[in-house]
């Protein structure tokens, strides 16, 4: 493989990865929608309760938790609206190394660290925050 062929492969995981960011982004906003979606196509009364019980019961109770959290404290739901914003940030900086990934490599850099400081975090709080391990 030749350095433009590199380059091109390169060029190609980073737009992915802009890409990848942008749509989690974008999915943070609709949290409410979202969980009322999977627990009619997951939740209690369908497939997926015989399946795999657990999931269902958890979905059940994160709808719940969802649910009632934004009617009584809807101004809680600007903690995903910021979480959207991060990753939407995130994404426009990496334009640079799309742009010149040599030039800045830093950016890739922090990138990678990032992806594998989200493992501890998720390991570390997931317990603390009573979130399954499934």
């Amino acid at each position: 493989m030749n350095a433009t062929q590199r380059e091109k492969q390169v060029k190609a995981l980073i737009l992915f990865f802009i890409v990848a960011l942008l749509v989690s982004g974008l999915t943070a906003f609709p949290i409410r929608r979202e969980i009322d979606g999977l627990i009619r196509l997951f939740g209690p009364g369908t497939w997926m309760e015989a399946l795999w019980p657990a999931m269902t019961e958890w979905l059940a109770f994160v709808h719940k938790g969802v649910t009632e959290t934004y009617q009584a404290y809807p101004f809680l739901a600007y903690g995903t609206d910021w979480l959207a914003f991060a990753h939407i940030v995130i994404a426009i900086a990496f334009i640079g190394p799309l742009r010149d990934p040599v030039k800045n490599i830093w950016v890739i850099e922090f990138g990678l660290i990032a992806c594998v400081l989200v493992l501890p975090l998720a390991l570390i709080c997931g317990p603390i925050r009573s979130i399954p391990f499934f």
